[in-house]
Parts: structure tokens; C-alpha cells; sequence
């Protein structure tokens, strides 16, 4: 089967060329790289909303993006139990939109945060995670100033299992110097209850290619991987 996926481009993304060339030459599926304001839901399996500075974060991150055109048929995707992600500012323009609870507020230490760090997988049952295992600890990229998860809802996200990452150190533990940015109880990344929508802060992108990895790993690659069977299993 082909498998067709859209990175929704939005003005000041700079992340959306990185993802093209790993859905489609380390991925080897059919990725479309799409201006926000023509993307049609209807062509396409899922989609990725990319990192970057979508309207260079007028207002607050995301806000501006969150009432694209583009928003609305993702919306039915959404809806439809397509796989969407969103990946740093994607990560801030999907909870803008509500697709997933909480906001992404600036990093503790008031400074834009560019560095390798450890996440650790607490949901492998996402449709960006089913190539995992619970308790992996894996390499991932971050790069954001913008990256303090808060809820307001953190008992709800703990008991129904929507906490998909959280920092950790290279011994996979949670501590206080594993979280980069202050995120509340150190959450990397967290999905909605249909576990179809995943919005997190590192990378994956970047850490797909052994070359570009200090530790010669491509534990990024595990999403696209996990978003490919996930389609496969929901098609066949």
C-alpha cells in the first residue's frame, strides 16, 4: 500500500524539510510537503506539524497557526482516528488548538534550550509509540524556548495513560536535572485519550540518522516507524 503523508508547512517553520527527507528517503513513504492554507485532510493518511516559529510566535507560540485553515481539516482527521503529531512548535500549535490538554509555556530558565537529551517511554500504545517498549530510554534533540509543559489536569493525564515521555538522565531516572525546561513532573510529550494524536517537545526528526547522532542512534525514527504500522493495522 502507499502510504501519504502531509507536513503541513506553516510560515517559519524550519523544521519541515528535515521531516520530508526522513519520511521519504530513511522512512521510504510518500511525505508531501504542504503550505498551510491548501492542505485537503482527504489525500492523506496523516500529517505532521513540524517545528519552527509558525508566524514567528506572534502573540504566543502556535496561537497564530492554531486558527489556520489547515487546523480545521486536521480537525477531521483528528476526529477520523487518523495519526497526527505535532513536534515542538507543532507540539505548541496543537494544544492552542486543543487537540490535546495544557499549554507550553517559557523554559524555567528564560533561555532558548539546544541540546541532546533522555526520554523515557511511559505509553507505548500510541500511534507513534507501538514500536517501543515501556521504560526504553531514548536519545532525542531539543531545541525550544518555549518547552514547560502545564496542566492543570495531571491527575486526569496520569489515569488515563495519555503521559507518553517524560526526561530523564542516562540511567532513566526522573529527576530534576534530566527536565530541560521545568516541564511539569518532567513530561516530554503526551497524546490524547484516542491515542491517535501525539504532541511532544525533542526532535525525532533529528535523531534518524546515525550521522547525526553523538551515540550513533536513530531512536527517532521509532515514531515514523510506529506512525507507519499504525496505518498499516488501521487500513487493513
Amino acid at each position: 500500500m502507499t502510504i501519504k503523508i502531509a507536513v503541513i508547512q506553516f510560515p517559519g517553520a524550519n523544521c519541515d524539510l528535515d521531516t520530508i527527507h526522513v519520511l521519504n528517503n530513511i522512512i521510504g513513504i510518500e511525505a508531501s510537503l504542504i503550505w498551510h492554507n491548501h492542505f485537503k485532510e482527504a489525500e492523506f493518511d496523516g500529517c505532521v506539524l513540524p517545528g519552527g516559529f509558525s508566524f514567528g510566535d506572534y502573540l504566543r507560540s502556535g496561537i497564530i497557526a492554531a486558527h489556520s485553515p489547515s487546523i480545521d481539516e486536521a480537525r477531521i482527521m483528528l476526529k477520523d482516528g487518523r495519526p497526527i503529531i505535532g513536534i515542538c512548535n507543532g507540539f505548541q500549535i496543537l494544544t492552542e488548538a486543543q487537540f490535546l490538554p495544557g499549554a507550553l509555556l517559557r523554559n524555567e530558565s528564560l533561555k532558548f534550550v539546544c541540546k541532546w537529551v533522555n526520554i523515557k517511554v511511559e505509553n507505548n500504545a500510541t500511534a507513534f509509540t507501538n514500536k517501543m517498549r515501556v521504560g526504553d530510554n531514548l536519545a532525542i534533540p531539543i531545541a525550544h524556548g518555549e518547552g514547560r509543559y502545564f496542566t492543570d489536569k495531571l491527575k486526569e493525564l496520569e489515569e488515563n495513560n495519555q503521559i507518553v515521555f517524560r526526561y530523564v538522565n542516562e540511567s532513566g531516572e526522573i529527576t530534576d536535572e534530566a527536565n530541560p525546561n521545568g516541564s511539569m513532573d518532567n513530561i516530554a510529550g503526551i497524546c490524547n485519550l484516542e491515542r491517535n494524536c501525539v504532541g511532544l517537545m525533542p526532535h525525532p526528526e533529528r535523531a534518524s540518522e546515525e550521522i547525526l547522532s553523538p551515540k550513533k542512534t536513530t531512536h527517532g525514527r521509532l515514531f515514523f516507524d510506529s506512525m507507519v504500522e499504525f496505518i498499516k493495522r488501521r487500513t487493513s
